[in-house]
């Protein structure tokens, strides 16, 4: 497997023959469950009844490989590289059929805190660009392991659409000399319409313009460019965004098991890009933010126009319906 640029969107596409998933089975013993043949590389204090609460390990088949020189070169017009880079298996929670939507709220903010320890230490790494936290869950949505965890992924370039929101966040910024997602969320906590929930700094909200059906977005209610800093240094606000992602978790469960989830973060800036001015404002003009997209198969087509995204319910009753689902405390 290779990366290669699309010379005219500027994407990073990982490309090459796939061998599959041959060896495994489904009726195999999970692998997170035990302690053989993982390699583990951090983890969170103990759990009652566990000798952990979160833990972070490497992918057992990497799209990633921290080892290696990127050889990035040209061909022609085309650029391409090997796949460099970290990938790495968030481990939410040392029981099976725990995850978030399920867990405590302390259980949470483990897994978030772990998080936000393995997005610094990554990008201490002068090759690393940009460091992703997603998630995906159900069958439809290309769940990869049925034990209750995330994926973290290191790479040496800023996917597409965090540059998108880089590009936009600077313009806003340049002309208005504010953050365009701190006026975002004051003007939805004015407007009162899309606003799911507020719990302490952090409020979930669907976006005025939703790419799918009941797309809902979590975002600290004071300005802050990179969540690894919220998770390492403020442990009461990760107690609230614990609460929040949790209820919100759950909201979007009534209306569909699956879904994606994905945190946007600011770039790393340890090691700036000479090329590119993103990272010289990016604290003032960036917000980080978790993104949830939940996959409705009933409405499918909203997933098919890509070029522009269609939404067949809009924010406004999709947040109506979250708000009055009914969800554990």
């Amino acid at each position: 497997m290779e990366l290669r640029k699309d010379p005219i969107t500027r994407s990073w596409v990982m490309t090459g023959d796939d061998p599959g998933d041959a060896g495994s089975r489904p009726d195999a013993p999970c692998p997170f469950c035990s302690d053989s043949s993982l390699h583990v590389i951090a983890k969170t204090p103990n759990t009652p009844g566990a000798s952990w609460s979160a833990r972070s390990v490497v992918h057992p088949r990497p799209l990633y490989h921290i080892e290696g020189e990127p050889g990035r070169r040209g061909d022609g017009l085309y650029d391409r590289m090997q796949s460099v880079g970290a990938h790495e298996v968030l481990i939410e929670n040392p029981n099976h059929d725990r995850h978030l939507w399920k867990a405590s709220d302390e259980d949470i903010a483990h897994f978030l805190r772990l998080a936000a320890e393995r997005i610094l230490d990554l990008k201490r790494d002068p090759r690393i660009k940009y460091v992703s936290l997603f998630k995906d869950y159900g069958p439809n949505a290309g769940q990869e392991f049925s034990h209750p965890t995330s994926q973290l992924t290191a790479t040496l370039f800023v996917p597409r659409r965090v540059l998108y929101e880089l590009r936009a966040g600077r313009e806003y910024f340049v002309g208005k000399e504010r953050c365009v997602f701190c006026d975002i969320i004051q003007q939805e906590e004015r407007q009162a319409q899309r606003v799911i929930e507020v719990r302490g700094d952090y409020l979930a909200l669907g976006p005025y313009a939703p790419r799918v059906p009941y797309e809902t977005w979590i975002l600290p209610r004071n300005h802050d460019s990179s969540f690894e800093r919220t998770g390492l240094n403020k442990p009461g606000l990760r107690t609230n965004l614990a609460a929040l992602l949790r209820r919100t978790l759950q909201r979007v469960r009534t209306v569909t098991e699956d879904f994606h989830l994905v945190l946007h973060t600011s770039p790393s800036s340890l090691h700036p890009s000479k090329n590119l001015g993103y990272w010289k404002t990016i604290d003032d003009d960036y917000h980080w933010h978790i993104e949830i997209l939940p996959v409705v198969p009933s409405k499918a087509k909203s997933y098919n126009f890509k070029e522009v995204y269609y939404s067949p319910v809009s924010s406004e009753t999709a947040v109506r319906q979250l708000r009055e689902a009914k969800i554990e405390g």
